[in-house]
């Protein structure tokens, strides 16, 4: 293998966008040009209005090993303004819902990208590790304080703290993942969640997620409202309610 076998490859298939981490000799690690694919990959998917979801995934039978640490220095120097904090954030920024499907190791960079997803659906057989204190790494701030927030204080010391790996069942009691299903179900349970949201309204799911993750103050709550007001889309979706029918909701963002 080769570093051009290392990449992020998207596969669109209607109005889901799949991103897949590739990196087969390094078990899906994340190349220091892999982190800097993401986020212009994710400013092109984000303006593409056919697209109404995203969903991140490893190639094969695991997830993300981590970060590739053959350019350590390079991660180290950059500290909180790494190239892997700075495509942590582009994707937690993505307009649209995004849903991590883990299946295997989800493991340090790894672990990062799919806390940075709205959602994440894991198998039974994923494995999930924090190991910056088994390498001697200060973890980044933000992604600390995502993590702390995603699964509590307690239980993000005792991944920062430990390094511990842990199954998918831990995962879910302490909230590092959503749902975990067998594996030959994830890829249908995933296609069931992007199918429902491809479903909604855009502008009911955009401004949640927006509201959610504390991005949006008055005046953008104010201008949602506005948005399905004006839009028709609110009427639609009453009226679809009303005549027993799927709504018809064709509200796409208006380009910057």
């Amino acid at each position: 293998m080769t570093v051009a076998d290392a990449e992020l490859v998207v596969e669109v298939a209607g109005p889901v966008a799949t991103v897949v981490i590739r990196n087969p000799a390094r078990r899906n690690a994340m190349t220091p040009a892999m982190w800097r694919q993401l986020p212009p990959l994710l400013d092109e998917l984000e303006t593409d209005p056919a697209v109404r979801a995203l969903v991140l995934t490893g190639a094969g039978d695991t997830f993300c090993a981590g970060a590739d640490l053959t350019d350590l220095d390079e991660l180290l120097a950059a500290g909180d303004g790494s190239i892997a904090v700075v495509a942590e954030e582009r994707l937690a920024a993505f307009a649209k819902p995004t849903i991590a499907a883990v299946r295997g190791a989800c493991v340090g960079g790894g672990c990062q990208l799919a806390a940075a997803c709205d959602l994440r659906i894991a198998t039974a057989d994923a494995r999930f590790g924090v190991p910056p204190a088994r390498l001697g790494i200060v973890y980044p701030a933000p992604t600390t304080r995502r993590l702390a927030r995603l699964v509590g204080p307690s239980a993000a010391k005792h991944l920062l703290f430990t390094a511990e790996l842990i199954d998918a069942e831990r995962a879910l009691r302490i909230g590092l993942v959503d749902e975990v299903v067998a594996g030959e179900r994830l890829t249908d349970r995933v296609e069931e969640i992007t199918s429902m949201i491809a479903a909604r309204s855009p502008i009911s799911v955009t401004a949640a997620k927006e509201i959610v993750d504390g991005r949006a103050g008055p005046d953008r709550i104010a201008h949602w409202h506005r948005t399905a007001r004006e839009s028709g889309e609110a009427r639609e979706g009453v009226a679809a309610v009303r005549e027993r029918r799927t709504p018809r909701f064709a509200w796409t963002p208006p380009a910057d």
